[in-house]
């Protein structure tokens, strides 16, 4: 691949709130594109990127859809990401590999919440950004509070591009403010057809005003531009081009764009400023490594004669194999050869390279750095792990995941699932790192631990219908704690004949409370005539088995210390037996006077709040039985760390949602156990 190649590279990624028309943006590059020769449509099921079952179905992205296409002279590499809270970290990953993005505004609900949270994670890794005003057509657009609201509530600096002409039934194209005519669609040629024509009178005046806006803009950016326009000297559109690109790769401006999706209007100019605005790989800085060998910091250029550092931004079963998606960032992957991933300190060896087209793909023998692909071959390598040369180590920056914030409890419906359900579990598992999955020691259940409701419903469905293996579901039990209040003595004499053998045992002991969190004590304070020294860690054993089930509920005894205060010995007739088990009855008996009561499980919480909504999440945490700890404000949120009963932490994704109109996340952690 030569250079000026790499510079018509375009790895873009499209951003959104849920229904904000991400799926239907894409469905129309992919068309005008040339890469598909069908406008698929979300509602009806047939989008091309959205090629689960489950997202046909629910009409919402899921997982994170590859695909490549070109415009004009531009190889535009496209993933379409999910909008829904509890896929985040499909952004997450995909933007970590991704050079540029374009954020999708519903023209009717403006910045919705999970557009502050996608707009949030781009800027964490730098991404420069456009933005397209969809849904100009609907009833209830309002174009100009949109582009407020991405001012105010983003804390960005939106470069206006385009107006509108018209609004929702009345919406007719847009006018270019760089060219200063008005853009029009054929309403009968499914959008592929446009005029440019005059601006009409009654827009003059507007187009006029943000023409002269978006000059000043980009002169406070630029300082040629700047003394161009200051002397009032016209400035030729390729100059502003360059300004604004500059602009855009630096994070200073987000060039702004409109139209309808569905309506077929936008999309080519669109495509357009993704070869003029967004970056190539050969625009951003080289990527950062580390070698695990000198640990010393490397640079990883976008060529493909440096050294190989490729990531691993996902693993995705695909068909019953494992495919992993791959982004180059320096040297070459050419199929069949030997790579090395340092984190694991294995080699590997890549069988296939795939061009992906969503959940299709086409076999290729080699690509070089910038590239985007599917790999076959990989066996042991996962999710945020490196492929270098064994002879040229490097590991990149691995990608941040989310600890899961709910669970349930699952168990296989038939014999024949109960028998698939750990392959199937190991395998959703190691496609997304959100997922927990733990057995339960206390309640023998197999808990599944997601970032959502709809996450989890979406996994078990998945399990049904990829893997044929059905589950019941249901909440997980809280698991409790038993603990005593007061000091008691007990003692037990254990005299039997079994099998014509004589037991013998007496054992004298005290149990006291102790510091929450210290666990069990055992002392003792007998001497050898009481009882003999070998048989003291028999009786040890006896009453650490024994405070496996409490009397209160039978849950697991903590936080007391006990002492063993006397007992006796009979020669010939002293067994291990006996003192096991006279040691647990006078356990038993002295937890009778003790006053034993229950402790729950305290989690910690830490919620992430704007704090126009601080007020009624604290007080739904306060009706929790929560305990607020910290309240610290952090870039436009506040996050309230609290502790709460676990039994009152059911549903509470639902619910932080519903409080802060799903702008609200939440983490949670065990801390500790305490009085109910």
């Amino acid at each position: 691949m030569k250079k000026t190649i790499k510079n018509k590279i375009r790895n873009i990624g499209i951003i959104a709130h849920i229904d904000a028309g991400k799926t239907t943006v894409t469905e129309r590059i992919l068309y005008y594109t040339g890469r598909s020769h069908k406008l698929g449509e979300v509602h009806d099921g047939e989008a091309v990127m959205d090629w689960m079952p489950d997202e046909q179905e629910r009409g919402i992205t899921i997982t994170s859809a590859v695909t490549a296409c070109q415009w004009k002279s531009f190889d535009i590499q496209l993933i379409d990401t999910p909008g829904h809270v509890d896929f985040t970290i499909e952004v997450e990953r995909s933007l970590r590999v991704l050079d540029g993005a374009i954020g999708v505004f519903c023209g009717v609900g403006g910045v919705e919440p999970q557009s502050e949270t996608v707009w949030r994670q781009a800027n964490k890794y730098h991404v420069p950004k456009m933005a397209f005003i969809n849904k100009l057509d609907r009833i209830g657009a309002d174009f100009y509070n949109v582009v407020e609201a991405i001012e105010t509530k983003l804390n960005a600096v939106p470069l206006v591009m385009q107006l509108p002409v018209g609004i929702e039934d009345t919406f007719d194209g847009v006018i270019d403010l760089l060219t200063m005519k008005h853009i029009k669609w054929d309403d009968d040629s499914s959008g592929a057809n446009f005029s440019e024509l005059e601006i009409p009178d009654d827009m003059t005046d507007k187009a006029a005003a943000y023409k002269e806006k978006l000059l000043e803009t980009l002169a406070e950016t630029d300082d040629d531009i700047m003394e161009s326009y200051l002397a009032e000297e016209p400035i030729d559109i390729e100059r502003l081009k360059l300004a604004i690109r500059a602009a855009a790769i630096n994070l200073k401006l987000v060039p702004l764009f409109c139209g309808s999706a569905l309506k077929n209007k936008g999309i080519q100019p669109l495509l357009d400023a993704v070869g003029s605005y967004l970056p190539s790989p050969m625009d951003l800085p080289p990527m950062k490594a580390n070698n695990p060998v000198t640990h010393e910091d490397v640079e990883c250029p976008p060529s493909d004669s440096a050294p190989l550092a490729a990531l691993i931004f996902k693993v995705a079963m695909m068909e019953g194999r494992k495919l992993s998606f791959v982004r180059v960032y320096s040297g070459k992957l050419k199929a069949g050869q030997e790579v090395y991933n340092p984190y694991r300190g294995k080699k590997e060896k890549l069988s296939r390279i795939l061009r992906m087209h969503a959940n299709k793909r086409e076999r290729i023998d080699f690509v070089g750095a910038g590239a985007i692909v599917g790999v076959v071959g990989l066996k042991d390598s996962s999710t945020g792990e490196t492929l270098c040369m064994a002879n040229d180590q490097v590991t990149l920056e691995r990608i941040e995941f989310y600890e899961p914030v709910i669970s349930i409890a699952i168990e296989p419906k038939t014999l024949t699932d109960q028998d698939k359900l750990e392959q199937v579990l190991n395998k959703l598992v190691a496609e997304d790192p959100t997922l927990r999955v733990k057995n339960d020691e206390d309640t023998g259940q197999t808990i599944l631990s997601g970032m959502g409701e709809l996450h989890l419903e979406v996994i078990t469905s998945r399990m049904d219908r990829e893997y044929s293996t059905k589950v019941n579901v249901g909440k997980p039990q809280v698991v409790y704690r038993e603990t005593i209040a007061e000091t008691s003595s007990g003692s037990a004499v254990f005299d039997k004949e079994i099998s014509g053998q004589k037991h013998f045992g007496e054992v004298s002991l005290q149990i006291a409370p102790g510091k929450r969190g210290t666990g069990v004590k055992f002392l003792s304070k007998v001497t050898q005539d009481n009882i003999p020294p070998n048989y003291i860690p028999i009786i040890e054993k006896g009453i650490m088995d024994s405070l496996g089930s409490g009397p209160v509920l039978g849950y697991p005894i903590v936080d007391l210390t006990v002492t063993l205060t006397g007992g006796s010995v009979k020669e010939s007739m002293s067994t291990e037996l006996a003192y096991k088990v006279s040691s647990s009855m006078a356990l038993n008996e002295a937890f009778a006077n003790a006053a034993p009561y229950l402790l729950e499980p305290i989690m910690k919480v830490e919620a992430f709040v704007p704090e126009a909504f601080m007020g009624e999440v604290i007080g739904d945490l306060n009706a929790r039985g929560g305990k607020i700890e910290q309240i610290t404000p952090q870039m436009g949120i506040q996050i309230i760390e609290a502790e709460v009963p676990l039994s009152k932490m059911f549903g509470y994704s639902t619910d932080i949602r519903s409080a802060t109109q799903g702008r609200g996340t939440f983490s949670m952690q065990f801390s500790h156990f305490d009085n109910i």
